[in-house]
């Protein structure tokens, strides 16, 4: 809901600028440009909800862990939430846990996606960006929002690094298989175009009218045959 309000303020103040300059370079505005600024604003205003919210309130109680560096520790908490709870093995997907885990992975594809489809990057970038991204994320957070929060309300967790990478190299893979089948089409539509440019057209004669010779060919004269002609006259 905060991420919501925070695109409408945010986009708000944006729009109208984005609008004139389009006017001012351009002559109209390019929906298709004004639709991506959008995008990034809201998966931005998201993002940071997400991340930074809810503030911790005077009496919440505080973390007895601030930092997790097991890697894959997610697959041992999947256990022991199925364990606490009675659950079989078949439901460790509706896990708090394993859908945390997907939810780390999911926030950071849309980054992964706009880093090779706006800034014309690769996977490599992509996953890169994605792991920069989510270590300024855990670190914004071990430190207490840069010691604007009372006390430290979020882990510094190995596991949500590396799920953030790897949504974001998931967004990049994605992004780039779009491009190559978007590719691949317009080359298809392009010969295809070629194709029907270059066929030869067959123009079939006319048929020839009675008494008239056929459009566009040689007039053929049958041969004289000696034995039709009138003997001559003796004089």
């Amino acid at each position: 809901m905060y991420g919501l309000l925070a695109f409408l303020v945010v986009w708000s103040m944006v729009l109208i600028p984005q609008l004139i300059s389009h006017h001012a370079k351009f002559g109209r505005v390019y929906a298709r440009r004004v639709v991506t600024s959008a995008a990034v604003t809201l998966y931005t205003c998201l993002a940071v909800a997400v991340v930074l919210l809810p503030l911790p309130a005077p009496g919440d109680a505080r973390l007895t862990q601030t930092v997790q560096p097991v890697p894959f520790q997610w697959v041992a908490d999947v256990a022991t939430e199925l364990d606490k709870y009675g659950l079989p093995h078949s439901q460790a997907l509706f896990t708090q846990t394993f859908q945390q885990l997907a939810m780390n992975v999911l926030l950071f594809v849309p980054l992964g996606m706009f880093v090779v489809l706006l800034w014309r990057r690769g996977v490599r970038c992509a996953t890169l960006t994605g792991l920069a991204a989510s270590l300024a994320v855990e670190i914004t957070q071990i430190t207490a929002v840069f010691g604007t929060a009372p006390y430290v309300y979020r882990i510094f967790d190995v596991d949500d690094l590396m799920a953030n990478t790897a949504g974001a190299a998931l967004g990049g893979v994605g992004a780039s298989l779009f491009l190559v089948l978007r590719r691949l089409m317009k080359a298809d539509a392009s010969t295809r175009t070629r194709e029907i440019s270059t066929t030869p057209v067959m123009v079939l004669p006319r048929p020839a009218v009675s008494g008239a010779p056929a459009v566009g060919g040689p007039v053929s004269v049958p041969p004289v045959d000696p034995r039709t002609q009138p003997l001559p006259r003796p004089r």
